[in-house]
């Protein structure tokens, strides 16, 4: 069946996220309260793309940019592509810091897509949004959260990716320290060991469970529950400033970890009172997103078109 298209723009708004939360490599995962707003509609021809924000100049401005590649694979799976599509892109999330700004755009990408299909969630239901993005992706850690918010376990079957939301305990509110330099995801991994030792990935495993129990019921817990073995320490010669920092705020009972790939860091809890984490790192003060991704008919408004993110306190 032939594919029609929605008349007018649509937008949706993505939250950044925070993968692997220390012990949880490649499995969990938390929505974190700053945004990306990226509206889209279909033209008579071409690929545009305005970019405000972080990447403003840097990132392209037409079919290359991840949200139209993202768009495209979309509407190939759908049935059928527009004649030429239409983006505004107003980035908050830092471009390559670990903070999910690739999952942000083609978490964008996918819902934008089916939603300027008039028939797009018949289509392609929500499952198949998250199979499908994290198909895109690679793996679920980001994605998940991005699309569900909240605090996420995500895991991948013969299927295809899947995932679930649990709430957050009241009272914990995410810091994260973003450094100037950027981290590639790819090189990140390139650092991992093909096997690691028997005990070093039980002691995960336990961890990663009781974290689960830390950030749902019992927030005291959250400093043994985000040991890690598995990845940290093998990526910390690429990035010592990174390992300092995270080692330095759990030295003050923080359980701060390695956000994503790095080289940002994510603390899950406020650092405490005249604790300085150097000029090298901007703080941000953040909240829980609990609702995740979010889609709407109608152009971006002025507040959306603001790319310093509002809320966030630094």
């Amino acid at each position: 069946m032939p594919l029609t298209f929605a008349s007018g723009p649509v937008r949706v708004r993505v939250p950044a996220t925070s993968a692997n939360l220390g012990p949880g490599f490649d499995a969990l995962g938390l929505a974190l309260g700053l945004h990306d707003d990226v509206a889209a509609e279909v033209t008579s021809g071409g690929v545009r793309v305005s970019v405000t924000g972080e990447g403003a100049g840097e990132l392209p401005a037409d079919d290359r940019h991840l949200v139209a590649r993202a768009m495209r694979v979309t509407f190939d799976l759908l049935g059928g592509q527009p004649p030429g599509l239409a983006l505004e892109c107003v980035n908050r999330i830092p471009q390559a810091r670990g903070l999910g700004s690739s999952s942000a755009a083609i978490v964008a990408g996918v819902l934008l897509a089916r939603a300027l299909v008039t028939d797009g969630p018949a289509r392609l239901d929500d499952d198949g949004v998250l199979r499908l993005t994290a198909e895109i992706e690679g793996h679920p850690d980001n994605v998940a959260p991005c699309l569900l918010g909240g605090f996420t376990v995500a895991w991948t079957e013969p299927g295809g990716a899947r995932a679930v939301s649990l709430p957050v305990a009241a009272g914990i509110r995410p810091t994260v320290f973003v450094p100037a330099e950027r981290g590639l995801t790819a090189t990140a991994r390139a650092a991992l060991p093909v096997t690691v030792p028997h005990a070093d990935a039980a002691q995960n495993a336990g961890r990663a469970a009781l974290l689960v129990h830390a950030l749902t019921a019992e927030p005291a817990l959250l400093l043994p529950a985000t040991v890690d073995r598995l990845h940290q320490d093998y990526r910390a010669p690429g990035m010592p400033g990174t390992a300092a920092l995270v080692s330095a705020l759990r030295a003050a009972d923080v359980a701060a970890v390695v956000s994503g790939a790095g080289p940002t860091v994510l603390a899950l809890g406020e650092p405490p009172s005249g604790f300085q984490a150097g000029t090298d790192w901007q703080v941000w003060r953040l909240s829980v997103e609990v609702r995740g991704a979010t889609v709407a008919r109608g152009r971006l408004g002025h507040a959306e078109r603001d790319p310093v993110a509002a809320g966030r306190k630094s």
